[in-house]
């Protein structure tokens, strides 16, 4: 039996990236997903791709900020499949800014992003999600994608830092307060170091000039050599976490920090 048989499953920031990817492996593990972004027609292609390969999939517009759109998302994926066994809050944003060099602007759209949306999924999908692990053997399932930034400082980007910060006391804090109610719904986060994504392959090409490959694959080098793995991290390295936490082979996890670093903390 796959490890997500059965199981319904929505995640954020699904179009692209990390969450593209872990929307994938959550569909190949038997999962029912939900695709959740703000760019329609990438996510479209996501849905339609997976649903060519066999699985349940479909796509819903989120703007992760706004709260009309939370709630018009979850009750798109009670009509359809009734009811959510997990919520992957993976949208995120990152600056690349110095605290000198970030306007009071960007801050503002930072915080809504990692902070607003993780907090708006959580208390909206709250109650489908304890619904839902009445029934399930170890209950249901939030993964909140954090960053190695939400355990250490980043001096590239104090502000990013500071949101995944705040992302990683969130989950243990709602981990402690649903465990305590007798919820029965599991918080844990995920914290990967440099994915290569187009979001990240959009800060290195800033850093060395976008029309010089060469420096570029230099860059790249250097930041897989200082790694005790020596190489960067794909998005299914982190899609691969997300899918143990969500699975009940993590059932006795909660409120834990799940590192996916290639040794960087180390």
């Amino acid at each position: 039996m796959k490890r997500l048989e059965n199981k319904i499953a929505l995640v954020t920031g699904a179009a692209g990236g990390i969450g593209a990817a872990t929307a994938r492996s959550m569909a190949q593990e038997g999962a029912r997903v939900v695709i959740a972004d703000i760019s329609d027609q990438a996510g479209e292609v996501v849905a339609r791709d997976l649903r060519q390969g066999g699985a349940d999939a479909f796509f819903v517009h989120l703007d992760i900020t706004r709260e009309d759109d939370w709630t018009a998302a979850i009750e798109t994926t009670l009509s359809r499949h009734g009811g959510l066994d997990t919520l992957v809050n993976n949208a995120g944003l990152y600056l690349g800014k110095s605290l000198e060099d970030a306007v009071l602007s960007e801050w503002y759209k930072i915080c809504a992003v990692n902070l607003t949306g993780v907090v708006l999924g959580t208390k909206i999908a709250l109650p489908a999600l304890r619904e839902r692990a009445r029934t399930s053997p170890q209950g249901s399932s939030i993964v909140n994608m954090s960053s190695i930034a939400g355990i250490k400082g980043s001096s590239v980007d104090p502000l990013y830092s500071m949101t995944k910060g705040g992302v990683t006391m969130f989950t243990k804090a709602t981990a402690i307060e649903f465990g305590r109610k007798g919820y029965r719904i599991r918080v844990n986060s995920v914290h990967p170091d440099a994915v290569q994504t187009d979001m990240t392959a959009r800060y290195q090409r800033d850093k060395v000039g976008k029309d010089d490959p060469a420096a570029l694959e230099s860059y790249r080098q250097a930041i897989a050599a200082s790694l005790p793995i020596q190489r960067l991290a794909t998005p299914e390295d982190v899609a691969a976490a997300v899918v143990f936490l969500a699975s009940d082979q993590a059932g006795f996890m909660t409120g834990s920090s799940l590192v996916v670093d290639g040794g960087a903390t180390a």
